[in-house]
């Protein structure tokens, strides 16, 4: 496992938006925007995707990104930063295993939670509480900036 850098754990701690790729047993890939949240416990890092009341088509344990996971737990978060001005271009894209958080009384979910809630106001009204979530053990990590002084 490699383990995430002191910037790109800031990094990835402040960006709003990142976007999973996952892929079932067939191997189609499915990549869809997250709100996630940055775990960095001295036992390794860990990266947690809820499983929100936003519209949805599917029971949350019926979502794609989560039977796909259930399939095949390789999965590929991609977080990065875009403007005009190319000189502030970055991005990281961090790869690992995932699995689906679904006990009330997991610790990790619990935590998890209480991360997300943390990063975005809007969770602090949402009942998440009981839903799962989704965790990324990273495996590997890629970065990239346009200038050294941005590299993650």
């Amino acid at each position: 496992m490699q383990s995430l850098s002191p910037n790109q754990m800031k990094l990835l701690a402040n960006a709003p938006v990142g976007h999973l790729s996952t892929a079932g047993k067939g191997g189609a890939p499915h990549v869809i925007p997250v709100c996630f949240a940055l775990d960095s416990r001295k036992d390794g890092a860990a990266i947690y995707i809820a499983l929100d009341q936003k519209p949805k088509r599917a029971p949350l344990t019926r979502l794609r990104r989560v039977r796909n996971i259930l399939e095949n737990p390789q999965v590929a978060l991609v977080v990065d930063h875009y403007e005009a001005d190319w000189a502030k271009l970055w991005y990281i894209l961090v790869t690992g295993a995932a699995e689906v958080l679904e006990e009330v009384e997991d610790d990790y979910r619990r935590h998890a939670v209480q991360l997300l809630r943390r990063k975005y106001p809007q969770y602090r009204e949402m009942d998440i509480d009981e839903n799962p979530v989704i965790k990324i053990t990273p495996g590997r990590v890629a970065a990239w900036a346009y200038t050294p002084e941005l590299t993650p």
